[in-house]
């Protein structure tokens, strides 16, 4: 904490990490996003580790594309859209 009060009296505006040097991700790409997609709409109950393995992909950049690219999550053992379509809102009324 006494660290933090320095830092914004001596300018500091954001608490966010600077950008850092290192390997870039190359697993999360378009070519595998879409691969994912294809595979979860053929069978919504495939679990993470069943379609890291049959892309051969690690398992924690699947579950990152399924979450944060492409907006899914689990719901009753199935991969549904985190948002949901004007057709689908419609459905629920």
């Amino acid at each position: 904490m006494y660290g933090w009060n320095t830092w914004f009296r001596e300018g500091l505006t954001s608490l966010d990490d600077e950008a850092k040097s290192g390997r870039p991700k190359t697993s999360i790409n378009e070519e595998n996003t879409t691969r994912v997609d294809q595979l979860i709409n053929c069978d919504r109950r495939m679990e993470i580790r069943e379609i890291a393995s049959k892309l051969e992909i690690p398992r924690s950049t699947v579950h990152e594309i399924v979450q944060d690219t492409l907006g899914y999550r689990k719901v009753s053992a199935r991969w549904v859209p985190k948002i949901l379509t004007e057709d689908q809102k419609l459905q629920r009324v």
